[in-house]
């Protein structure tokens, strides 16, 4: 991996992440909820942000786009069915189009379900994927404005990306999200052992992402789901759990 990605942790469960390429020196900031722990972060490694990456709008995402424009003069990509519920959005994405952090590029996926206009961003020659609100760790993200069917094709597309890909989701949902795997799959025995190894994590002030696409093919019942109809009966199971 040529680039180096930073977990700054904020509000209650949020993951903003740093995206540093240092040959150009360019940083990107991955769905930014609030400014100043994300400038002091970028502060404190020397690091200029240029970019900021934004995979949907809710304000637990966007909230500090504006600061940081503001600070650095950074330009805002994000997605382009959602460029009217944010203000800042210089450059409007969607499925098939390229970020650039200096010599490497991302490819937008569009993965709505969580909202309506969700993208994805991967990075295939640093296998990384940022996917928001969509794929968590043993999770994917309820379904606010878009439909199960959505959600589930989400599960296959992103289940075809290389196993060793890391995931980086949006926030710390492991445990809570574990917890209804083992109801879900309670024979699954990989579930059961990942459950300890994230609870033994959670007990020592440890974060459980990134994830990867391997661990969640094993342990994911969402991404596991053989079909539509179970993809959202375990939702709605989840919802209600």
């Amino acid at each position: 991996m040529t680039i180096e990605i930073v977990r700054v942790p904020v509000l209650s469960d949020n993951y903003v992440w740093l995206v540093h390429e240092p040959v150009s020196k360019e940083t990107a900031v991955v769905d930014p909820a609030v400014a100043e722990p994300v400038l002091e972060a970028a502060r404190e490694r020397g690091w200029k942000i240029t970019q900021i990456w934004n995979t949907h709008w809710h304000p637990d995402h966007i909230g500090g786009n504006d600061a940081i424009k503001a600070a650095t003069g950074c330009r805002v990509s994000g997605p382009a069915r959602e460029q009217a519920k944010i203000a800042t959005l210089d450059v409007s994405l969607d499925e098939g189009d390229h970020v650039r952090l200096g010599d490497v590029v991302g490819d937008v996926i569009d993965v709505p379900a969580h909202t309506a206009g969700h993208i994805a961003i991967h990075l295939p020659g640093e296998g990384a994927v940022f996917v928001g609100d969509t794929l968590f760790a043993m999770g994917c993200g309820r379904l606010f404005e878009g439909t199960a069917e959505q959600m589930f094709d989400n599960m296959v597309r992103l289940s075809h990306l290389p196993e060793e890909t890391r995931v980086y989701c949006a926030h710390e949902y492991t445990q809570s999200n574990g917890r209804y795997a083992l109801v879900a799959e309670p024979d699954n025995a990989d579930i059961a052992r990942r459950m300890d190894e994230v609870n033994a994590a959670r007990a020592r002030g440890d974060a459980t992402v990134p994830t990867t696409i391997a661990l969640e093919r094993a342990t994911n019942p969402f991404m596991r789901a053989r079909s539509v109809e179970q993809l959202a009966e375990r939702r709605t199971a989840k919802d209600n759990f």
